[in-house]
């Protein structure tokens, strides 16, 4: 068996076999287009959409326990906003509803989880973990940001921490200074992954290529992406009220409606994805096993 026969097998697609994607100009009534459907998308499936995104409100609780018992206050916002980082990530599932309820199924929370089945997981993943390295970062820089401005002097309750922000000089500048670098952040998240997961589950698309993909969407329409950009950052401030909750809502019909602002933002494939052939494992006994380990040495030279 010859090594091209090889790489073609364990290798699900090439850029020969599937062209770079078209970018389209976008307009803002493609914003308000793709959230509408997404709103159908959650009202279709609002038990699946909340049963996967559950984690958002929980682990906002949570987080908000451990930043009020270890006094940390001044992370709590930081960690909010930093859901617009890993959403893309987290959304995967709702992507995948969308998309069989596209082409006409009747998607069910099975349906979500197969994208643990999917080609391009392992692409899926390492962006993911970009976003995660990127949160953690944008931690550590609130954190620096705060201790520049305010020392290492905790504050001693939620009130106090409000009057330091809301009521001094050194408040203001950690306003302006912590929106500021967290834009670039959300700026960062944006580019990379604003159409990277739904275009690697649906044209299994390597990460690399994905992330190109997004963030020529990006630079081709900048006006109507930063105003996605503020639509998004606007529904999750909202959606940490009361107590994150209203994430449960926020995060479904925004997943649901970021994949239709993929397929508005790309021209369709010129071919749909087909999956490689798969090998055919012969069945294998233990009394066998000194000839069998000989024979697949004797393949692989070949």
């Amino acid at each position: 068996m010859s090594t091209t026969s090889n790489i073609s097998h364990f290798t699900p697609r090439t850029t020969e076999t599937i062209a770079t994607p078209v970018v389209r100009n976008l307009q803002f009534s493609d914003l308000t287009d793709s959230l509408r459907m997404g709103w159908d998308d959650f009202k279709a499936i609002p038990t699946h959409a909340i049963m996967l995104v559950v984690i958002y409100p929980v682990l906002g609780l949570v987080l908000a326990r451990l930043v009020l018992g270890y006094s940390v206050l001044p992370l709590l916002f930081p960690m909010a906003a930093g859901f617009a980082l890993l959403g893309p990530f987290a959304a995967l599932g709702l992507y995948e509803l969308s998309r069989r309820r596209e082409n006409g199924d009747d998607p069910t929370a099975s349906h979500a989880l197969s994208v643990l089945q999917s080609p391009s997981l392992g692409a899926m993943v390492a962006l993911g973990a970009i976003l995660m390295v990127l949160f953690a970062v944008w931690l550590a820089c609130a954190q620096a940001i705060y201790i520049a401005t305010f020392g290492y002097e905790a504050a001693a309750s939620i009130p106090d921490f409000l009057g330091r922000i809301f009521s001094s000089p050194q408040g203001l500048t950690l306003i302006v200074v912590g929106c500021g670098v967290g834009f670039l952040f959300a700026l960062i998240a944006l580019c990379i992954s604003a159409v990277s997961f739904p275009l690697m589950l649906d044209r299994h698309a390597t990460a690399p290529e994905a992330m190109l993909a997004s963030i020529k969407v990006v630079s081709q329409n900048p006006v109507t992406m930063a105003a996605w950009g503020a639509i998004v950052a606007a529904l999750l401030v909202i959606g940490t009220l009361p107590f994150f909750l209203g994430l449960a809502v926020v995060i479904p019909v925004l997943g649901h409606a970021t994949w239709h602002l993929y397929r508005k933002a790309l021209e369709p494939a010129a071919a749909p994805y087909q999956p490689p052939p798969q090998r055919p494992h012969a069945t294998r006994y233990a009394a066998e096993f000194p000839a069998s380990l000989f024979s697949s040495w004797r393949r692989r030279d070949q």
